[in-house]
Order: C-alpha cells, then structure tokens, then sequence
C-alpha cells in the first residue's frame, strides 16, 4: 500500500440543493483510493482524477480538520452555512477505511462538526465506525446522524471476492445492531446489486430480510454502473477469472455511455424485483421523513418529500411532477412558510401539490408520501 500525504487547499463541498438521497448539505472525501478495494468501485473510473492504482494507493488529507474548522466558522462568513447534514467520504475514498484507524481523521472531523451543531450522515462498508460511537450518539441528540452501510448483498462469500478489504456482511449487520440500540437510525445501502452475482430474487430477499432483522429503518437501492475505461477494464478482469462466459452478457447490459448505466430494461426489472421485496417486508426504499424532519428547515423538508415522491412514483412507471415542483421551491431565498397562497405561481405547483406542501409544512409529513414509503 503506497500512503500520500498531502495538503489540500479546501474540504467541504457545498451542493446547489439538500440531496434527496441522503439528506445531505455537504461533502467531503479525507482520503482518495480506497483500501477496501471494491471490484466494481467507480471510483476507479478516470472522470474522478484517483491517481495510481484506485485499492493500492491513498492520499491522506492530513489538514482536513484545520480546513474543516475554518470552513464551519460562522464568524470567517459574512452569511454562516445553512444547517444541514454533512457527508463524509464518498466515491473515492471510504472514511473509516483501515488507515483512518491510524490518522483518525474521520474521529477529528466529527468532533468539529458537532461543535458547530451539523448533522452527519455516514456511509461506510467498516465496522471501525463503532470506534466513534459516542461522538456519532452526541452528534445524534444534538443535530440528528445517520449511519448507512453498504452491501452489494449479505453472502460472505461473494464479499469476500468483490469486496477484499471491507469488513464482512455479518459483521456490518451487528455494527448496525449497535448503533440502533443507541437510539441513531440506521440504514442499508443495497448498491450496487452485482448483475448475475447479486442481483437475485433470492439474493436480495436475503439480503433484505438480514437487514431487517438488524433493524434497519430503511433500505436504498441500486444497480451497479460500469463505465468506459478503467472501471470496466478492472472489473471485467475479475469476472474472466470466475466465470468468462459472462463477459458476453454484461456486454449486453453495459452497451457503453458516459456515465457506464445499464440497459432500461434491466434496470426495470431489478427495481421491480426490489420494491416488491421491500414492500412485502415493509421498509420504506428512501430515509423517512421521520428520521431528518425536525432537524432540517422547511424549505430543504418539503424540497426533500416532494423530491422522494418524485422518485417513488417514477420508478413505478407512473408520471410525476413532484421533482419539477421540488427544484422550483428549491431555488426560493425566503422561508417557503411566507408564500401562504402564493404556491400556484410557482412552476410545477398546482392545487394537489399545495395542498400537499401544506401538509407537509403543519406535520412534518403528508400521508400520499407515507403510503408510497411501504406500498
């Protein structure tokens, strides 16, 4: 493993709106590559400039936290940052990859980030996450954290070989059992599914039935992107050394295209296959609103719901105006609360969607999104 330390000029990335995904404000990455070494990791791909070899080498932000305190300060600002979540790590480097056991960067960020009062959503294939427990549980009462585990499934096996150097499934399940009995939400992240490997009716019933069983509060899906270049070229090495018969069918799969998605029709069925699983054992496939409503602003909320229902809807095959509605009531600099009888006049917004706004405003939720969470 070759180790870089490097200075980086910045650190917090500030998204044009609140991520309907995750809940997230902002992002960071405090390392690039990643010693987990997933085999089909996009991080690999060049679009994301990880130079060397993606799981053989790491460059270590060693001033992230000095950078990261700078960046919080409400008093460096002439307007301080909006509330909101922070992510940390990402697609080119896990946070609590192994040598954060050595510079404890993600320890630093997070002691930072609950002095400024931010929530934190993570996202980690590591168990070494529980080192950090009581942080992450005063981050909790404070400002809200979400703790969300990735899995391409629950099967040993199959994780050892596509995932080398992540803990293992059942030791990500407990991690989560931890956490919840702390009282912080947790959540799966079932992407990507690996076509021909994972991607099962049977695959993911146990994997969503094992995440139920560790008390999950929600399950994000996803199917696996290959993209042109090196991506695709590593991936595709592994798959010739276990079964070259299939090079053929993920051919057929991934036609190529900038950004490496597969084929419709295949992304049709897995997410068929997935919502009918997922609504049999009732687990809401976005972050309930339950979970973030009391530590967002209104504005960000009802962006967050419409954007949930938009993708709901959608991926069921049904036509949907939620996220034209969600973008406008994104671009607004007032308090959504003060347009009162004013919503009609934004675009995408007619009488059904302000009615549903007005839910929304008064209960946090509306009871169209809560039907669409587990149906």
């Amino acid at each position: 493993m070759i180790i870089r330390e490097i200075k980086a000029k910045s650190l917090l990335r500030k998204y044009k709106r609140i991520d309907s995904w995750f809940i997230s404000r902002y992002g960071m990455n405090l390392y690039r590559g990643c010693a987990h070494n997933c085999s089909y990791c996009d991080g690999r791909a060049e679009g994301y400039y990880v130079s060397g070899e993606f799981g053989k080498k790491i460059e270590v932000k060693i001033n992230a936290p000095e950078l990261l305190k700078k960046e919080l300060d409400p008093t460096r600002k002439r307007v301080p940052l909006k509330k909101g979540l922070i992510l940390p790590g990402g697609g080119v480097g896990d946070s609590y990859q192994p040598i954060e056991a050595k510079y404890e960067l993600t320890k630093e960020i997070l002691k930072i980030i609950n002095q400024f009062d931010f929530g934190i959503h993570i996202l980690t294939k590591s168990s070494l996450v529980e080192r950090d427990i009581d942080i992450i549980s005063e981050i909790n009462q404070k400002s809200r954290a979400i703790l969300s585990f990735s899995f391409s499934s629950t099967n040993e096996k199959i994780s050892k070989i596509f995932e080398p150097g992540a803990s293992s499934p059942t030791a990500r399940l407990k991690t989560i059992s931890k956490f919840k009995s702390n009282g912080i939400p947790c959540g799966m992240l079932l992407m990507p599914v690996i076509p021909f490997f994972t991607d099962t009716a049977e695959m993911m019933e146990r994997s969503i039935r094992d995440a139920k069983n560790a008390g999950v509060d929600f399950i994000i899906f996803g199917g696996m992107t290959l993209k042109e270049g090196r991506q695709k070229e590593h991936f595709f090495g592994l798959i010739k050394k276990l079964n070259p018969d299939l090079i053929k069918s993920y051919q057929k799969i991934y036609a190529g295209g900038k950004y490496g998605s597969p084929a419709h029709s295949y992304v049709q069925k897995i997410n068929s296959l997935f919502f009918e699983i997922c609504s049999r054992h009732k687990i809401p496939p976005r972050i309930p609103a339950g979970i973030f409503s009391n530590f967002i602003d209104q504005n960000d909320l009802v962006v967050v719901i419409l954007d949930q229902m938009d993708y709901l809807l959608k991926v069921r095959g049904q036509r949907s105006s939620y996220g034209f509605a969600a973008y406008s009531l994104s671009q607004l600099k007032e308090p959504i609360e003060n347009l009162k009888d004013e919503f009609t006049s934004l675009s995408g917004i007619g009488v059904v969607t302000k009615k549903l706004i007005e839910e929304i405003l008064q209960s946090g939720t509306c009871s169209y999104y809560e039907k669409l969470l587990v149906s």
